[in-house]
């Protein structure tokens, strides 16, 4: 009976030393990547270009919807006294008017997200090689980003890596 309780405490030992061994081993940082990222002047750069881009894309789509409004005002004031394939032909300038206005938005929304993945892209790109280098030099098994996922706690086991990232890209 001895024998047997001292084999499935050896038993034990094997299986629960490794882990809590391991366990101990595991290094965990934690960062916010927005926090590092919006500190980087690049993103001030890209976020400016993006706004001044998107302000043009917002101009060009009011002066054409202005544009739109003024013909189709002028249209409905003299539908009724222009002859009929006069009012058609008017009409169907108005209906691809506004076909090409629509067709001109969407386009501004594909080049905007083009655009806002050109200048994000080498921005986090830098950052997840700021990470990486922490991460490598700090012997971490882990380093969670709390912008991008929901960790309802961080104990005293994570160790936050958010200034030494910062350092690792020049910024104080």
């Amino acid at each position: 009976n001895k024998k047997n309780m001292l084999k499935k405490i050896a038993l034990i030992a094997l299986f629960v030393l490794p882990v809590s061994a391991m366990a101990q081993s595991l290094k965990f940082g934690h960062f916010k990547a927005a926090d590092v990222v919006t500190a980087l002047p690049e993103y001030k750069t890209a976020t400016e270009k993006l706004q001044t881009t998107q302000k043009q894309y917002e101009d060009e789509m009011k002066r054409t919807d202005d544009e739109l409004q003024k013909k189709l005002q002028d249209f409905n004031q003299k539908k009724d006294s222009l002859p009929q394939n006069i009012a058609d032909r008017r009409q169907k300038e108005l209906q691809d008017m506004y076909q090409r206005g629509q067709e001109y938005e969407q386009n501004a929304q594909t080049e905007m997200q083009k655009l806002q993945k050109q200048l994000m892209d080498p921005i986090l790109e830098k950052v997840q090689n700021a990470v990486t280098a922490v991460g490598q030099a700090g012997g971490y098994t882990y380093i969670f980003d709390l912008s991008s996922i929901t960790i309802p706690y961080v104990g005293i086991g994570s160790t936050d890596v958010t200034s030494q990232i910062k350092t690792k890209l020049g910024l104080k």
